[in-house]
């Protein structure tokens, strides 16, 4: 495993600002993501390390890629406080609408559960939830309804003025390993229409390191798509060159199957 000497930063969790937001979830009462992720960042000791800071977005049409960075203890919304402390708005994540629990003990009844607690965090935070990685067969619609409600908010926050800064994790979930997986079937498909939508690339890669959170932003691209690639060609190459561009922003222990990776495209 990559985490196993390594150092790790002390990550607080205040209880007054946690039981604030836990009401605020019981009874639907919304807040800013943005504002809580400075908030909670404010606290890291050490303090998060930026790099690329001249990369950082300050306003859309922007699509946030990030890798979803693990190790044991670690909280994945770490990822996404980390960065929207820095970018001057408050990103419309896209988050998993369930954990699943597969083969164990009461997973139907857990992950129904979550279902239920990620929906109203959801709304608090103006997030899009989508059906977990790696998909179910069920969940076709489901899948088809959020890509459609992106897309239509995309449209929406144009038209009024505010071109958005949509973020998004394309493995989807936690790679055991530690280190960078390829998203499933499909993601690229969906970057793709976002890409098209006008949304320009950002990369991003969050990590430990030497006992410190660090938050490094790449270059901005849009995708570059051959002629003549079918449709599941043209999503494996997206898949692969937004992450070979993630990467990119690692250190060496965690890019996983990209690693040296030339970018493709």
């Amino acid at each position: 495993m990559v985490f196993k000497t390594m150092l790790y930063p002390s990550f607080s969790n205040p209880w007054w600002l946690a039981v604030r937001f836990a009401f605020s979830v019981v009874f639907g009462l919304k807040r800013s993501f943005r504002q809580d992720s400075i908030y909670f960042i404010s606290k890291l000791r050490p303090p998060l390390q930026i790099l690329g800071a001249d990369c950082i977005p300050t306003s859309g049409p922007v699509l946030i890629t990030m890798n979803h960075y693990y190790r044991p203890g670690f909280r994945a919304w770490w990822l996404a406080l980390g960065i929207n402390s820095l970018v001057p708005a408050d990103i419309s994540w896209i988050m998993a609408a369930a954990w699943t629990f597969p083969n164990q003990f009461l997973g139907e009844l857990r992950t129904t559960i979550t279902q239920n607690v990620f929906r109203r965090i959801a709304y608090v935070y103006s997030l899009t939830t989508m059906p977990p990685m790696p998909p179910r067969p069920h969940e076709t619609l489901a899948r088809a309804l959020a890509v459609r409600k992106v897309l239509d908010l995309i449209r929406s926050q144009s038209r009024a003025g505010f071109p958005p800064i949509i973020g998004l994790a394309p493995e989807g979930g936690d790679n055991l390993s530690g280190t960078l997986a390829m998203p499933a079937s499909g993601v690229g498909r969906f970057i793709y229409h976002l890409d098209r939508s006008g949304l320009i690339i950002h990369p991003v890669g969050a990590y430990e390191q030497d006992g410190v959170f660090i938050v490094h932003f790449g270059q901005p691209y849009h995708l570059s798509i051959s002629d003549g690639l079918s449709p599941d060609q043209r999503d494996t190459h997206v898949r692969t060159v937004v992450m070979q561009r993630i990467a990119f922003l690692l250190p060496d222990r965690l890019r996983g199957e990209f690693d040296q990776s030339e970018i493709t495209g």
